[in-house]
């Protein structure tokens, strides 16, 4: 069903709406709002809300600042925790758009729309099943985070699991937004968790991601907790994935492309192409998935995390895992991506994994046999298996060189995501950690 600007005004009347954040998110992903009270939002249906782009760093320069804010409007929701705090106010995401209407070439969001044409034009809808794991610390002495995690639970536990109760308010406000949670439980390390989001289109995914971190961070904060989406926050335990369900559909019937009975691994041609993008394309776009110094913590041997490039099913350190697939249900036929992080800006993340997995059905890129041994107990170095980069400095030069990654960002947004992440590179690479104080300066 259409959603027209009437109807949003009648159901912000009936709800009583205040105010309305239109949100939006730069290039690396933090997300950003303008508030307007609910007598302009008649005016905002209709023209958008200007703005200063170049206010925001990485986004636009001063000669290209104004621009606008075009609410979709299938993402209006009214924020539950304002309302509990005596404010009333709606959320709608928004598209970036210049003076002359046209979408903004730095729009994270229109990289994904790009993307997503792309795969219509080949007759296909990009569906994704994110699963979001974070921690929960409890705050120190001083008020601020710290790394003292809220419960001494494990995996799946329940007796010791002391935010059953919070998970579950998060489930409710995140139904609020129209998010569809399929399950939530307790992660492998103490204070760590799993929220898995159902499946739906790739841009409506980038849109949950987005609101479930905020909402994650909200509802935490209300328990006088904070949750971190921090890649590895703790040394010597699982770090936070963020692993991605990928499966294409027939634009016309609905039907899924990736499924086929007679195939050892259930997967049709089609999907086995897609996932050979996938390990084609891994080291260009992992500083997109993986975008911060410390992500390249998480990406290390031991942990259920990917680092060699290769795909399987009964082994979840794999970069790409094929889940079983039940004749009964072709339906959920898909590939899980295990190397994306949660600090990763949605949009572009998906935007490149799409184009990757299209690459490889284009070029009919042959997919390389499995492998399916004990990868904790193999050494797979002998094997001489690709590799993720190790560091976010090698990962940001093998970006630049894959031209179906930048391609997918496009060179206004390619300039200033590699410019950022540059810098933060190059601080991290000058900084004296206490780690090195200690090893060497007792030594030499």
């Amino acid at each position: 069903m259409v959603v027209t600007p009437d109807a949003i005004l009648k159901q912000a009347a009936e709800q009583q709406v205040e105010f309305v954040s239109l949100q939006y998110t730069d290039i690396v992903g933090m997300v950003k709002n303008v508030t307007i009270p609910i007598s302009e939002l008649p005016d905002c249906l209709d023209h958008g809300v200007w703005f200063d782009g170049s206010s925001l760093e990485g986004f636009a320069r001063v000669a290209e600042s104004d621009m606008y804010l075009a609410p979709d409007l299938d993402t209006f929701a009214v924020i539950p925790w304002d309302a509990a705090a005596g404010f009333t106010t709606a959320r709608m995401i928004c598209d970036v758009r210049t003076p002359d209407g046209k979408s903004f070439a730095g729009d994270p969001r229109y990289a994904l729309r790009r993307a997503l044409d792309a795969a219509r034009r080949m007759g296909m809808t990009f569906l994704v099943g994110p699963e979001v794991e974070f921690f929960l610390f409890r705050s120190g002495d001083d008020g601020r985070p710290a790394l003292i995690p809220h419960d001494a639970a494990g995996y799946f536990d329940a007796t010791t699991d002391a935010a059953t109760h919070i998970r579950r308010r998060m489930v409710r406000a995140l139904a609020a937004f129209g998010i569809d949670v399929e399950a939530t439980h307790h992660e492998g390390a103490l204070g760590q968790h799993e929220i898995d989001l159902r499946h739906t289109h790739g841009l409506r995914a980038a849109d949950h991601l987005v609101t479930t971190r905020a909402t994650l961070k909200a509802i935490a904060q209300q328990h006088n907790l904070y949750a971190t989406f921090m890649p590895k926050p703790i040394g010597g335990v699982n770090g936070n994935g963020l692993h991605m369900h990928l499966s294409l559909a027939d634009a016309e019937s609905g039907m899924n492309l990736f499924f086929n009975g007679d195939d050892s691994y259930g997967l049709s041609k089609l999907a086995r192409h897609f996932v050979a993008g996938l390990l084609a394309h891994a080291r260009g776009m992992i500083a997109v998935l993986a975008p911060l110094v410390n992500s390249y913590k998480r990406l290390v041997p031991g942990f259920e995390a990917p680092v060699y490039l290769i795909w399987g099913r009964t082994n979840r350190a794999q970069l790409v895992r094929v889940p079983r697939i039940s004749a009964a249900r072709p339906q959920s036929a898909r590939v899980e991506l295990r190397c994306p992080d949660p600090s990763c800006n949605p949009y572009l993340a998906l935007a490149v994994i799409l184009c990757a997995g299209l690459d490889g059905i284009r070029r009919e890129l042959p997919l390389p046999p499995p492998v399916e041994e004990d990868l904790f107990q193999v050494d797979l170095r002998a094997r001489q298996f690709d590799v993720l980069p190790a560091t976010l400095g090698v990962a940001l030069e093998e970006l630049q060189r894959d031209e179906v990654v930048t391609e997918a960002l496009g060179p206004h947004i390619l300039e200033r995501f590699v410019e950022a992440r540059t810098r933060e590179w190059e601080e991290y690479s000058r900084f004296i950690s206490q780690w090195e104080l200690d090893r060497y300066l007792p030594v030499y």
